[in-house]
């Protein structure tokens, strides 16, 4: 991908395609699409992140450039 997800703007409204752990996404969607893929900065040699995990990294990046709208980014002890 042509640059990391830190470095994209996501508009309100995005989609985030995901592909399988296996296989990634369809190479000629890839190809088709390149300007608006994105990467995961990774150690080189290393196969693959978890899919929970990369669609957690770039979903919250996402939220964050939007202020978490609609979240509750507060928090509370339980006990005192």
């Amino acid at each position: 991908a042509p640059r990391a997800y830190t470095e994209t703007q996501f508009p309100e409204n995005a989609f985030l395609v995901f592909g399988k752990e296996t296989k990634g996404l369809p190479e000629e969607l890839l190809y088709e699409n390149y300007d608006r893929c994105i990467r995961i900065p990774m150690i080189p040699g290393a196969c693959s992140l978890n899919l929970g995990n990369s669609v957690a990294i770039v979903l919250y990046e996402a939220l964050r450039q939007h202020g978490f709208a609609g979240l509750d980014a507060t928090g509370h002890l339980t006990q005192y």
